[in-house]
This record gives structure tokens, C-alpha cells and sequence, in this order.
């Protein structure tokens, strides 16, 4: 077994602690990715009730359609109900 002088012990040390310390934080916020607390406002990414030309929610791979086209539906993204009309700066188009 090879003897470690101070420094080493020192460093590798600060390295467990630091893990310890924040393997928490990591976890706790995996563990919330994805969940209603995670979603955006619609100020934050500038939502509005109109398309934005021709890009708009029905088109955006982030819309989750309402019980028919013309009702509101809600986002993987941004809190709330959400225009099949609307637009934000989180749109991003449904590829084919």
C-alpha cells in the first residue's frame, strides 16, 4: 500500500466531502425534472395567445392537445393552459 504524504490525503479528502456534499442537490433535482415545479412561466419564455406567422403550439413538439383542436391544451415546457394557437420562444416544430 503505497503511504499518501498530507497533501494528497488533504486533496482526496476535499474530493469525498465535496461529492458528499453535493450529490444531494443533483439527485433532489433529478428527481423533480419534468414535474408541474419545473415548468416555465409564460413570461419567461415570452408566451403569447397568437401565432407567430405560421409557427404556433398545435405544431410545436412540446404541445399537449386538448380534448379537440380548438381547445386549450397545456406544454412539456411552460405552466398553464396553452392556445393551440399561441406561441412562445420554447417552440420548436414537429419534424416528419
Amino acid at each position: 500500500m503505497k503511504s499518501m504524504n498530507r497533501r494528497e490525503w488533504l486533496k482526496s479528502t476535499g474530493k469525498i466531502a465535496a461529492t458528499v456534499a453535493v450529490a444531494p442537490l443533483v439527485f433532489s433535482s433529478m428527481a423533480h425534472a419534468g414535474t408541474a415545479d419545473s415548468l416555465q412561466s409564460k413570461s419567461s419564455v415570452s408566451y403569447q395567445n397568437h401565432p407567430s406567422g405560421k409557427d404556433m403550439c398545435c405544431n410545436c413538439t412540446h404541445f399537449v392537445p386538448g380534448a379537440s383542436p380548438k381547445v386549450d391544451g397545456t406544454c412539456k415546457v411552460v405552466a398553464g393552459k396553452i392556445s393551440p394557437h399561441g406561441y412562445c420562444f420554447a417552440y420548436t416544430p414537429i419534424s416528419d
